[in-house]
């Protein structure tokens, strides 16, 4: 009798281990069902690429790219500056409304607790989360966030700040992953020249396309062929990215999406909410749903792509994020809106919505002139130097002058379908009066919608103008080249300077 009752329990036993198993197996495949999702963060670049019509360059796999998916030419970020605009994307809520929307700012202090951001959401849903590449420069591990983070560990907000699971690497086990790529090499830095002299085909800066605000300058020219060979050298990470995934079997069930983390570092551009500093790059490559070459032309903010990965990833949008899925039925953007605050040592604050068409700017600050001769733009824009010098000795055109005026207009309207280059600002046209009444309210309204959760401003210390003092006194010999258009290195004299004011400390 015992042994029946025993054999009974263990038939039982065994039946309900059985069953577990089952769910666990059923679980898992369901989960692997789920999409795999990359996302590759071009640094500091507009459209600049060959299947947006860019000459000069060429970018065979970011073409490959978008003739198997989709190319999206209405995408914008929120600022056109590094940390906000990533901060923006991290949450998928406007930096404004987290309070994070002054350049490497509050970086000690957590998001409210009414904010996550959303590789904690994914992770809450059975993804793996990644950050970086083994294959590509410096890893591509960069986040730059105005909150409080860390790159790997959990995350609860409170007394854990962990963004991702792990680093460089994305396996069959992992799946379903995200993983988050950064592709520094287009982003101002000391590897341009090496970049350049190590390509079999380098751009020819003599017979390139300038846009029709740059000076025609030899080192000018120069600079934008160094800028369109870091380009290439991207293009060809992004091929080493895919040529892994289909190494590994993970090609077909894996959704790619390539942007631009901000525009690119030129005049008019990164730093400002003019086209070339908020207009990016956006293409999405999903072999399982998009088949054949696809072209978007509504309006897309960056917001909009993070929640369009947890849309993906089946998870329901939280309210607070102010992106919309791009591929829901209900996607209906008008308007992508723009900010500029702090940024180093620049105080400063614009706002800027875009239809598409339309573009509209209020400078709130316009005593503070784009060339604001900050430490970061004297060390990385040899085109800010040349033209500098040729504003002074009034050589530049009506096209060229405006960036290099002593103010900024209180209003900018531009109609990017007849004036892509943004060269005829219409705001003070009396035809395009109620055209510029409608995007002013409509800019004061989101204004409203974005309101700050909190007013705590802790901004991080940079060197700043006390640098640019310095260099020009102690290195004349480059600060004389630095005029002349050469890049002669901001890591390298910042060190510098800094080891200076310490050992002056101690003494």
């Amino acid at each position: 009798m015992k042994y029946i009752k025993f054999t009974i329990l263990s038939l039982a036993l065994i039946t309900i281990s059985c069953k577990k198993t089952t769910e666990v197996v059923a679980k898992k495949n369901v989960t692997n069902e789920r999409p795999n999702i990359i996302w590759i963060m071009a640094e500091d670049m507009s459209t600049d690429l060959e299947t947006y019509g860019m000459p000069d360059v060429k970018t065979p796999h970011l073409n490959k790219m978008a003739s198997e998916g989709i190319r999206f030419d209405n995408a914008f970020v929120t600022n056109p500056i590094c940390s906000p605009s990533r901060s923006a994307m991290m949450v998928g809520t406007h930096q404004v409304k987290t309070n994070s929307h002054h350049h490497r700012s509050n970086r000690k202090i957590p998001l409210d607790t009414q904010f996550k951001p959303f590789t904690k959401l994914l992770r809450d849903a059975g993804y793996t989360t990644i950050l970086g590449n083994h294959a590509v420069m410096k890893k591509g591990r960069k986040i730059d966030v105005n909150f409080k983070h860390k790159p790997i560990g959990n995350w609860d907000g409170k007394t854990e700040f962990g963004l991702f699971d792990k680093y460089d690497t994305f396996e069959k086990e992992d799946q379903p992953f995200f993983a988050q790529i950064q592709l520094v090499v287009t982003h101002r830095g000391d590897w341009w020249n090496k970049v350049r002299e190590e390509s079999k085909h380098p751009v020819n800066p003599k017979t390139l396309t300038l846009p029709p605000y740059m000076a025609d300058h030899p080192a000018v020219r120069l600079d934008w062929a160094k800028y369109l060979d870091q380009i290439e050298y991207m293009d060809n990470e992004v091929g080493m990215i895919f040529k892994e995934l289909e190494d590994k079997g993970m090609a077909d069930n894996t959704i790619v999406i390539f942007i631009g983390d901000n525009g690119r570092c030129n005049i008019k551009g990164k730093g400002y909410l003019q086209d070339p500093g908020l207009r990016i790059p956006f293409i999405m490559y999903y072999p399982k749903k998009f088949k054949g070459a696809q072209v978007r032309k509504d309006v897309v903010s960056a917001t909009d792509i993070t929640a369009s990965i947890i849309d993906f990833a089946g998870i329901e949008v939280p309210d607070y994020m102010t992106g919309q899925p791009i591929f829901n039925k209900n996607f209906d953007r008008k308007f992508a809106y723009g900010a500029r605050d702090l940024w180093d040592e620049i105080e400063e604050k614009s706002r800027a919505i875009t239809s598409g068409e339309w573009s509209y700017i209020r400078n709130d600050m316009p005593e503070v002139p784009y060339d604001a001769q900050q430490a970061y733009l004297e060390f990385y824009r040899p085109a800010v130097h040349i033209m500098r010098q040729l504003y002074k000795e009034g050589k530049l055109n009506e096209n060229q002058k405006p960036f290099f005026e002593p103010t900024k207009p209180k209003e900018e309207l531009y109609n990017l379908k007849n004036d892509p280059h943004q060269l005829n600002n219409l705001a003070s046209n009396i035809e395009y009066k109620e055209v510029l009444e409608k995007l002013r309210n409509k800019t004061l309204e989101l204004d409203k919608q974005m309101t700050p959760v909190s007013s705590i401003y802790k901004p991080t210390s940079v060197p700043g103008q006390e640098l640019v003092k310095w260099f020009r006194k102690e290195q004349p010999e480059a600060y004389k080249q630095m005029k002349e258009g050469v890049e002669v290195g901001y890591k390298k004299y910042s060190s510098a300077f800094k080891k200076q004011l310490k050992n002056k400390k101690s003494k």
